[in-house]
């Protein structure tokens, strides 16, 4: 039964009476699925294309579970129709690592042991790559303020910190992926 949950509800290629198809840029691949206009992203990740690292938590844009990043920026997956990011880079915590080699960030969790359930632990890795690019986070008091948006029911914010820290002098800003190609939005006409 537990590899079942592991299959997409419903196949992304499989068009329904009143859905479309759009393209959506995931971690570097391209996905057509059909939809309807008022599907989160977040549904579009976990329901139809099986990438089921971002939770869905509160479903609310309150516990930061769902956190991905759109063009390098974090966003809340859950409060986000997929509509609106095709021609953008979408990437997900199972497109972060480069092969076998872990994202440095990924790394850092685990060195510091910056999880207990794992629940939020997708959403605060992608939420501190977001903060990365923003350059915002300096001091161990500007992390905590701009990661207050990602909660961790198991209390491990020390050690969150520590990991975010830890890679923080030695990261980058992340490029936000690849331009989409020739990219248009569809054309939505609810006249039929």
């Amino acid at each position: 039964m537990g590899a079942e949950l592991q299959k997409p509800l419903i196949a992304s290629n499989t068009p329904l009476s009143g859905n479309f198809p759009i393209t959506l840029t995931i971690n570097g691949t391209e996905h057509t699925v059909y939809i309807e206009p008022r599907v989160t992203l977040l549904d579009i990740l976990r329901e139809r294309l099986g990438l089921t690292g971002t939770k869905k938590g509160c479903n609310h844009g309150q516990c930061g579970a769902c956190t991905v990043l759109v063009n390098g920026q974090r966003i809340n997956s859950c409060l986000t129709l997929a509509v609106m990011h095709v021609c953008q880079a979408i990437t997900t915590i199972e497109g972060l690592a480069n092969d076998n080699e872990l994202h440095p960030l990924q790394a850092a969790f685990i060195e510091h042991d910056a999880f207990q359930c794992g629940y939020c632990t997708s959403g605060q890795i992608c939420s501190a790559i977001g903060l990365f690019n923003e350059g915002h986070a300096q001091t161990d008091a500007e992390v905590q303020e701009l990661m207050s948006g990602n909660l961790c029911r198991c209390g491990a914010y020390p050690n969150i910190l520590a990991a975010i820290q830890d890679v923080r002098t030695q990261m980058s800003v992340e490029a936000p992926g690849e331009p989409v190609k020739a990219c248009y939005p569809p054309v939505i006409s609810f006249d039929e």
